[in-house]
């Protein structure tokens, strides 16, 4: 712990922007930082690229929520009931497994590259799964457009890590990231509404969407590659392998326990198992044989690194967690239909727009990103204690007042953890560290279902019992309350008030284990947060894969 803790300590004795040995000049005030290092303004190109990144940021965070409300029409139409695991998860099992190879390749062959890349897999992708005419070619589709995806999601953050200093990092990626909060709450209600017409619309909308991005990026990110040469022999080949091949046996086992197949069976800890020794190896691996691992293990040698991923996992789980089991609130025990329990969502899809964007702002303003973590995790538990308290009963204005506390606080870990990460590590580090981030953050998604969903079903299952009604119990009984959720509005007129409290009791008593486990997590985040370190985030912009335009009116200014 003390090297880690010296290695943190050389940058805020130094100056903001460069290490003491590098400095020709003693640390100035740093106010007079950001004239020397940058313009004062942003040209159209800049504002182009990130409006082109929130549109790709928002579209690949759509398609993975708008499936869940089509999924039973795209079934039935094409046929494959019994892989619907799979046709529900292969996009998310193939966004996760490229995410390190992405940001290695955007070392490698520059950024422009592989993102133009990933917008074109995930727009082939959306063709094949919009035209499928069978399950098998529509999991193809699916799992070449989850490709595309999560390369995306890598390359938005480090793009956007190459045109602003880190200071600034937090107010645009929370503009930029903001965007996928907002697609995961019309998700579902956009899917239901796509379905009941033509479920092929979900992913043909998808390529004119795209060709605004494509066509900004080829236009207007003009950024360096690095030293201008291709070392495809740097790419780490055995370790990649590795890393899928774990990857995908631990999702395989976490997607598949308790739907598939039951938790405590073979097919289930086999692949668990697998998945977590081989993860151990692939870091021994990157540790001790890799010479250009894709994800270093310096990465996480100092202290306010690892808490920041650390968060970061905590951070995705709880998001999921309310994005996943609110609409269950609103739809079982409030009783309304898929598309109004997204408008009754919109609270933390708007929220987590502005929320995101004013921690960015304010870690840009203050420099302080300790105090911004704290308070969200903080707010996060406040909103979570008072989800405790729904019920049947509770008025409209008291659950969107309880969204709006909930999202003020996760909101702003979107914009704020990834600039404290990167405080701690080296400018050369951007692209692993970014890729490192991307699937913690979605690997923390995955787990936001899964284990709320085990609690949900185990809490469901044991209360069943108290529900009268035997047809009832069947219909309810090992995980099939989440789907019955979207027809109580339906189902629920049909059944005698006495017997439906007793359903809507079970279903609150469910959601509340939920709640207390979600208001736990909160409190641990807020108490890891002291396990970073008030470290200097630079104001000057020092990156081989800037615009153009930013190094030349850089080299000006000197």
């Amino acid at each position: 712990m003390a090297k880690s803790d010296n290695a943190e300590s050389e940058r805020p004795l130094a100056s903001p922007s460069e290490p003491p040995t590098s400095s020709p000049e003693p640390a100035t005030d740093a106010t007079a930082e950001p004239s020397a290092a940058q313009p004062k303004g942003h040209s159209p190109r800049f504002w182009a690229i990130i409006v082109s990144l929130s549109l790709l940021a928002f579209i690949s965070a759509l398609d993975t929520m708008i499936i869940t409300t089509a999924l039973p029409t795209i079934t039935q139409d094409i046929g494959g009931a019994t892989q619907y695991i799979w046709i529900g998860n292969s996009f998310v099992l193939a966004s996760s497994v490229l995410q390190p190879l992405c940001g290695q390749l955007a070392d490698i062959l520059g950024r422009k590259i592989p993102v133009v890349a990933s917008i074109a897999l995930f727009m082939i992708g959306s063709g094949v799964a919009g035209g499928a005419v069978n399950t098998a070619m529509f999991i193809v589709g699916r799992s070449v457009q989850g490709v595309g995806a999560g390369g995306i999601y890598v390359l938005i953050d480090i793009v956007c890590c190459d045109l602003v200093p880190l200071r600034d990092r937090g107010k645009y990626i929370g503009i930029i990231n903001a965007w996928a909060g907002v697609a995961a709450a019309l998700g579902p209600v956009l899917g239901g509404v796509l379905a009941e017409r033509d479920w092929r619309w979900i992913f043909y909308m998808n390529l004119p969407i795209c060709v605004l991005p494509l066509v900004c990026i080829l236009a207007f990110m003009n950024l360096k590659t690095g030293d201008g040469s291709f070392k495809l022999a740097q790419v780490d080949y055995s370790g990649t392998v590795l890393f899928i091949l774990s990857i995908v046996s631990l999702l395989i086992g976490l997607v598949t326990g308790g739907i598939t197949h039951p938790w405590s069976s073979w097919q289930v800890i086999v692949p668990l198992v697998l998945g977590i020794v081989g993860w151990i190896c692939f870091h021994l691996h990157q540790h001790f044989y890799a010479k250009h691992p894709s994800i270093p293990t310096r990465l996480f040698s100092n202290r306010t690194s690892a808490t920041g991923y650390a968060l970061t996992f905590l951070g995705s789980v709880l998001l999921q967690t309310a994005g996943y089991f609110l609409p269950v609130y609103f739809q079982a025990v409030l009783r309304t239909t898929v598309s109004d329990s997204g408008v009754y969502f919109l609270p933390i899809a708007i929220g987590s727009l502005f929320s995101a964007v004013i921690g960015g702002v304010l870690l840009s303003k203050y420099g302080a990103f300790r105090p911004l973590h704290a308070a969200a995790f903080a707010l996060s538990t406040v909103g979570f204690g008072l989800f405790t308290l729904l019920n049947d009963d509770t008025p409209k204005v008291a659950w969107a007042f309880y969204q709006l506390i909930l999202v003020a606080g996760l909101g702003m870990t979107i914009s704020t953890i990834l600039p404290a990460i990167l405080a701690g590590l080296a400018e050369s580090d951007v692209a692993a560290a970014t890729a490192a981030f991307s699937f913690i953050k979605t690997f923390g998604f995955v787990w936001g279902v899964t284990v709320p969903s085990v609690i949900f079903m185990g809490v469901f299952n044991n209360n069943l019992s108290t529900i009268s009604s035997p047809d009832l119990r069947e219909q309810l009984k090992d995980g099939r309350a989440y789907s019955f959720a979207s027809e109580a509005h339906r189902i629920g007129s049909t059944i005698e008030p006495e017997v439906w409290s007793e359903v809507v009791k079970v279903y609150t008593t469910s959601l509340d284990a939920i709640w207390w486990f979600s208001l736990g997590l909160s409190i641990l985040s807020m108490f890891m947060v002291a396990g970073e370190r008030g470290l200097d985030l630079s104001t000057e912009l020092k990156t081989e894969y800037g615009m153009e335009e930013v190094a030349d009116s850089k080299k000006q200014a000197e």
